[in-house]
């Protein structure tokens, strides 16, 4: 039987301890998406008292993984970038949402988009995937 993409994204987070220390919280997955939200906390904070770019960058990563990783093949990351486009401070509630643009044989292409809750854009993530011959 193959598994639905909330089964592996469920498998996922069942053994990643770094996304469950982040708190991140999946609210939806299908096809090539996933969309999540976690809130920022006191120990995701730099020395400039905004949040640390590898919080953002990790999360991102993570909605990634997921949404790459729901067609049923293990994927890995291939090439990833980000741009932080505005600051998050304690307290704020983000939204990551993750959309597969292109999906080839053995790789894809996904935009990453994390937003606050006025539904600004804080970070743009851009990620292609390697899909390697193993299943789920």
């Amino acid at each position: 039987m193959q598994k639905t993409p909330a089964d592996i994204t469920a498998q996922m987070m069942e053994n990643d301890r770094f996304s469950n220390w982040l708190g991140l919280q999946i609210d939806a997955t299908g096809p090539g998406y996933c969309k999540l939200h976690y809130r920022i906390t006191a120990d995701m904070i730099n020395g400039f008292h905004i949040v640390h770019g590898g919080v953002l960058f990790s999360a991102a990563d993570s909605a990634f993984a997921f949404a790459c990783n729901s067609h049923g093949i293990l994927s890995v990351a291939q090439d990833v970038s980000i741009t932080f486009t505005k600051p998050a401070r304690v307290g704020d509630l983000l939204t990551v949402e993750a959309r597969e643009l292109y999906l080839g044989n053995k790789t894809g292409l996904y935009e990453v988009r994390t937003t606050n809750e006025a539904g600004e854009l804080v970070a743009f993530f851009k990620g292609s995937s390697f899909r390697t011959s193993q299943t789920w």
